[in-house]
């Protein structure tokens, strides 16, 4: 197995998963690829493995590889779903693939996940849950809130927890939209609807003001 002693720090590295969804293959087949050294992976001291995303893009024009439509222009609203139950996961991934919206949707199954691909996945929207196992969503939250890269990025926190139980939980950074379980998908496609009219307003008056 290919792994570094240490990263590259002039590369950027993502997850299996993440790394799948590049590749548009099944998290089985990537780690073949890098049991054959195809791509060049680590493990953090956690055991988490990070892939190389350069080796990735080096693969892809190796094995002549398109990238997925959503890589090869910037109309898809990047969305980062951050969900430890495998069921729930599903039915988000579900809802977002029977939508006619141009949505790049990255699921994580926990918050030390996440935390690990954000840099590379450059969210749009956080989509979290807050009680998960090890790290919360709160000290996610928490951890994003002191990179200043990350203060763009709307976020959505979906909670079975009532009001009083959220304060008594932990602080959410200010602006969070909080929905309570079970969630209103009607709500949450219509804020995709209005984040992407926002961008394709913004970037028409972009265009306007480049041409002037």
């Amino acid at each position: 197995m290919s792994h570094k002693a240490t990263p590259d720090a002039t590369d950027e590295y993502c997850g299996t998963s993440y790394a799948a969804k590049l590749l548009n293959l099944s998290v089985g087949s990537v780690q073949t690829l890098v049991e054959k050294n195809e791509l060049t992976a680590w493990k953090t001291q956690g055991g988490h493995r990070r892939i190389s995303i350069q080796s990735i893009y080096q693969y892809q024009n190796r094995a002549s590889l398109a990238p997925p439509l959503q890589y090869q222009d910037g109309k898809y609203l990047r969305v980062l779903v951050v969900e430890d139950d495998a069921a729930t996961r599903a039915m988000y991934q579900a809802h977002f693939d029977s939508w006619d919206l141009s949505i790049d949707a990255t699921i994580a199954s926990s918050a030390i996940e996440a935390l690990l691909d954000i840099p590379v996945v450059k969210p749009q929207v956080l989509l979290t849950d807050l009680r998960m196992p090890g790290i919360d969503g709160v000290e996610m939250l928490r951890q994003l809130n002191t990179h200043p890269q990350f203060a763009q990025v709307a976020v959505i926190v979906i909670t079975g927890l009532n009001e009083e139980e959220i304060k008594e939980y932990g602080a959410l950074p200010e602006g969070t939209h909080v929905l309570h379980k079970p969630v209103e998908m009607g709500w949450l496609r219509g804020y995709f609807q209005a984040m992407l009219s926002i961008r394709v307003g913004t970037k028409r008056r972009q265009a306007a003001i480049d041409i002037a």
